[in-house]
């Protein structure tokens, strides 16, 4: 059997008033909570990626403030597993206003078709890992609250 590497690439985005962005998808027919990002194409650097994944979702240019965290276990592709996924997070601030539907409640689509996506923003003081759905993100959703929580 042949094993392949899926490398996503995600923007964390935090507001003024200290809330995080994040993304809630139907995929693959599963509700999925996570950070704004997604695949690395080939021929592509992980900040190009970034930035063309944040202008696709989210209509904004952005600018890459640091790296913040790279995948440091072993993680199988939650659809493919034949798939090892490295992650890769980045601190980034939005150059434009953003063109999202921002909504409050968790997974409130407008209609829960494939490919279905909504935006929220969470204060980090309410954050907890169990908001996201994979084991990664929920690592750096508790990295974020251990960094940014005085």
């Amino acid at each position: 059997m042949e094993y392949l590497f899926n490398v996503r690439v995600y923007g964390i985005l935090l507001n003024e008033k200290q809330e995080l962005l994040v993304t809630d998808e139907f995929r693959f027919g599963q509700r999925i909570t996570k950070f704004p990002g997604g695949g690395l194409q080939f021929g592509e650097g992980t900040l190009d990626c970034i930035k063309r994944e944040m202008i696709e979702e989210t209509g904004s240019e952005i600018e890459i403030i640091r790296h913040f965290y790279t995948t440091d276990i072993f993680q199988r592709s939650a659809f493919d597993e034949k798939h090892q996924i490295i992650s890769i997070y980045y601190l980034i601030c939005s150059l434009s206003p953003l063109e999202i539907n921002i909504k409050k409640n968790r997974f409130d689509f407008d209609e829960q078709t494939e490919g279905a996506q909504i935006f929220r923003w969470i204060p980090l003081h309410l954050l907890s890992k169990e908001e996201f759905t994979f084991p990664i993100d929920q690592k750096v959703g508790q990295l974020l609250m251990d960094t940014f929580r005085s």
